[in-house]
């Protein structure tokens, strides 16, 4: 219940997340049937860069900074940049926009979201955020219970992004406890699973777990920033992605690099690879 995003808002794992995230949503745009996101850890929506918490660390300097106003790296990034220049109309980086604001952006009048926070402060501010708006729903909820409660949508297609603040320290179990049980009540749908990179062994014991529930179609991305030397530093961020959009992978395998030469600065790198094919 403390962790606050605005600390760590717009800083490279949000860009790597928020980047493939809109393309996945560009994707389900493409066509016309009506398709549903639920977002299970949506936080409070927009972050102001400019806020002392933001200020007190400047993370976004290392991420969203170094590509607001410059020519994007790659074409990929187009639907991410996008929407945060649609809050930055003036071209002065201020706002940043959560997943909550870059779902929402890639809504049609057909297309659903449904928000889940379980922090109280941050789930009246989402509220707020969306007071008014038809297409969004926030809830305030634990996440793996809305698993539950949401799945499936009546809309049949769409994307479930799961992104702890991994203040537990079991959430790699859960996390792949839940995609479990959620794949088993929606096994068509899409889901984007982020998680930290700061420790190799807890990543490989979660990518295991996932593997031995025989859930097929499973995609993983992976940006690291730093040298992976130490667990005591975010060194990179990850996502598993379950029955990702046609050539998400080649597309990432061209995009990951150039969005790693964009922002790294001491090391790390970039992997696209099938923990499990298709059936």
């Amino acid at each position: 219940m403390n962790y606050r995003h605005i600390f760590h808002a717009g800083n490279p794992a949000d860009v790597m997340k928020h980047a493939v995230l809109a393309l996945i949503l560009d994707h389900l745009r493409a066509k016309p049937a009506p398709f549903c996101v639920l977002d299970t850890h949506a936080g409070i929506g927009c972050y102001d860069l400019l806020s002392e918490p933001a200020q007190k660390t400047l993370e976004c300097e290392d991420g969203i900074g170094r590509l607001f106003g410059a020519p994007p790296p790659h074409p990929s990034l187009a639907p991410y940049l996008g929407a945060v220049e649609g809050l930055n109309p003036d071209g002065r980086l201020r706002w940043y926009p959560g997943s909550p604001r870059l779902a929402r952006a890639a809504l049609r009048e057909q297309d659903r979201l449904v928000l889940v926070e379980l922090h109280p402060d941050d789930a009246r501010t989402l509220k707020a955020e969306f007071a008014g708006d038809r297409n969004v729903a926030v809830h305030q909820s634990d996440a793996y219970l809305a698993l539950k409660a949401h799945l499936p949508p009546k809309e049949k297609r769409g994307l479930v992004l799961i992104d702890p603040p991994f203040e537990q320290p079991d959430e790699f179990a859960r996390l792949a406890e839940g995609l479990a049980a959620a794949h088993r009540r929606w096994p068509t749908g899409v889901y984007a699973l982020w998680y930290p990179i700061k420790e190799r062994a807890a990543v490989w014991r979660f990518q295991d777990a996932v593997e031995k529930t025989g859930i097929p179609k499973v995609l993983i991305a992976e940006l690291t920033w730093h040298p992976e030397d130490t667990h005591l530093r975010l060194n990179g961020s990850g996502l598993l992605i379950v029955n990702p959009p046609w050539t998400l992978d080649d597309r990432l395998r061209e995009l990951l690099p150039a969005l790693h030469d964009a922002l790294a600065t001491t090391g790390g790198g970039s992997a696209v690879s099938w923990l499990t094919p298709e059936r």
